[in-house]
This record gives structure tokens, sequence and C-alpha cells, in this order.
């Protein structure tokens, strides 16, 4: 009688457990998409540490200087949860008053050096795409020529010419899989830092004080 009488709590507080975790489970899921649609990159600027964001062997005016590689490496790090469609921010404090006179040479350093590797990953894809187009016209081209002069040069006999086919169809396959790759599955990694990159160039800046 008492497991008779356990039944109908036991399946209730299931279908309970069951709709709580489907619940949060969305909240969950909504709650990871509101952070990552937008990310905002936190930037501090002093005129005593303002040079460290820089290479110290760059004389060149603040606005025209390279970046330096562990300044670099922050920023790609902050934005490593980005998504396709995610919005950048650079939030930048000003230590004192005097600090925001830096604030417009900082990011216009910032955003120069992400359009020179925006420009850098245009270039790359421009060749990748060329290399892909001239291997898979020089696959066609060879396979053609297989079809067509290979037939000529062997004898007639239907089971030697059906196996040829045969093994002309499988080296065709092979010859054209690499390229057919890369034109396919293999471009959405270019086309991914290219979109980064003009997020990163095109990021709203907001400067706050902490006067």
């Amino acid at each position: 009688m008492s497991l008779v009488l356990k039944r109908p709590g036991t399946l209730s507080t299931l279908l309970e457990n069951i709709f709580s975790w489907k619940i949060t489970r969305e909240k969950t899921a909504v709650t990871t998409r509101s952070l990552t649609d937008n990310i905002t990159i936190f930037l501090t600027i002093d005129q005593n540490t303002i040079g460290d964001h820089f290479n110290p062997n760059d004389p060149a005016p603040i606005y025209k200087r390279q970046l330096s590689h562990q300044f670099q490496h922050y920023i790609l790090t902050s934005i490593e949860s980005a998504r396709r469609y995610s919005t950048f921010y650079y939030k930048i404090t000003c230590k004192t008053k005097n600090d925001k006179q830096y604030a417009d040479a900082f990011v216009y350093a910032v955003r120069r050096h992400f359009s020179a590797k925006k420009l850098i990953q245009i270039e790359r894809f421009e060749k990748f795409k060329k290399r892909s187009y001239i291997l898979l016209l020089a696959s066609l081209l060879f396979m053609m020529v297989c079809h067509v002069l290979v037939p000529m040069i062997v004898s007639d006999d239907d089971s030697i010419m059906s196996a040829l086919h045969n093994g002309l169809d499988i080296f065709s396959w092979v010859i054209l899989w690499q390229p057919i790759d890369k034109l396919v599955f293999q471009w959405n990694p270019y086309l991914r830092d290219i979109s980064i990159m003009h997020r990163l160039v095109n990021a709203e800046v907001i400067i706050t004080d902490n006067v």
C-alpha cells in the first residue's frame, strides 16, 4: 500500500524537476547570450603608465605607435567569447582629468592597429581564394585530360575500360576533394577574423574617470 501511495508523488516530483530544469536551462542560455552579445574591453589611461600599452622601441607619437604584444594579447583575450554578432565596446578609465588628453590619441592608435590587421586578414583571404581556385582549375584540367587521353592509349577491351573508368572516377574524387574542401569549409575562419578586426576598429568608446 505504501508503494502505491508513493508513485503519484514520485511522478509529479519528477515532472516538476524536469520542468524546473528546462526553465533554468533556458534562463542560463538567455543570460549567456546577453553576456556575449555585448563585450566590454576595459582599458585604463594614466600618463605615467600609458607607454606600457605600446612598443617601447617605437619613437613615433602616441597615435602612430605600435601596440605592445601584451596589450594586443589582452584585447584579443577579452573577446574570446565573442559571437558572430557580438558588439564590442572600449570602456576607458582615466585616473585624472589630465589623462583625458591622451584618450583620443590612444583610441586612434588602437583603431589604426586593428585596421592594419584587418587589411592583412583581407589580403590573406584573397590569396587563399586565389590559390584554392587555381588548385581547383588545375585539378579539373588534369582530370579531363586523364578521361580523354587514357582511353585513347588503352586497348578497347571492355573489362579493362570498365576498370579504367572506375579507377579514373575514384582518382577524380580524390584529386578534387582538397580544393572543394577548402572552398566550401575552410574559408569561414578568414571571415571570422576579418569580422573581429572590423568590430574592433569600429567599437564604441566610453570614457569615464575616477576623479
